[in-house]
């Protein structure tokens, strides 16, 4: 990580479910506890178009995560993230309300007349009640940072551009169905190859 790249070993994907995400990222990253591993970095997200997260984010296949402080104004260089009406509960196994997770989409332009582009961020937060199980003592020093940190997932949807490589894993929106832009060309050359014929 000291040149600024940040990726996983060879054979290694990072593949966390969402309460994994709030629970031992966020919740360390908020309570300035240490997490193990510390791979997940710190980014000022108005700084940053989707495009420049590679080699600044953690990346793993297709998805890029890092933590932001939240900010009311996401507006990068290029454009801005506009926020969908979707928020979604994240539970813990005692079904327990642990975190939310809320989608933005990244739009290239100027508020509010920007062009919609095929960048997804799903953005974490942490909710209260997971500072409850906390002591008094603690909980009061831990809660100025509960509200002030998110962790993001960044990605880019299939579909809209033929440049993204198909990434299916945890709780993201690819279901895994597409083919890849070289599982494409494979097919295609198979394609070919059995319009060939082959003199005998």
């Amino acid at each position: 990580m000291g040149d600024g790249s940040v990726n996983l070993p060879p054979g290694f994907r990072f593949c966390p479910t969402d309460e994994e995400l709030v629970l031992h990222f966020l919740y360390c990253k908020a309570s300035h506890l240490p997490c193990h591993p510390n791979i997940i970095p710190d980014l000022d997200l108005p700084l940053r178009d989707p495009w420049e997260l590679n080699g600044k984010a953690l990346s793993t296949g297709n998805q890029y995560y890092y933590f932001a402080k939240v900010k009311e104004n996401r507006v990068t260089e290029n454009g801005y993230w506009k926020e969908l009406d979707i928020i979604e509960p994240i539970n813990a196994s005692a079904d327990k309300k642990v975190g939310m997770k809320n989608y933005l989409v990244f739009n290239i332009g100027e508020s509010p007349t920007g062009v919609e582009t095929s960048w997804v961020m799903q953005e974490y937060h942490l909710c209260s009640s997971v500072f409850n199980r906390a002591s008094h003592k603690s909980r009061r020093k831990r809660n100025l940072d509960y509200n002030k940190w998110v962790l993001c997932r960044v990605y880019e949807r299939n579909g809209n551009s033929g440049e993204s490589n198909t990434f299916s894993c945890g709780d993201g929106d690819d279901s895994g169905t597409e083919l890849s832009l070289l599982d494409e060309i494979l097919v295609s050359l198979d394609d070919d190859f059995d319009e060939i014929s082959l003199p005998n």
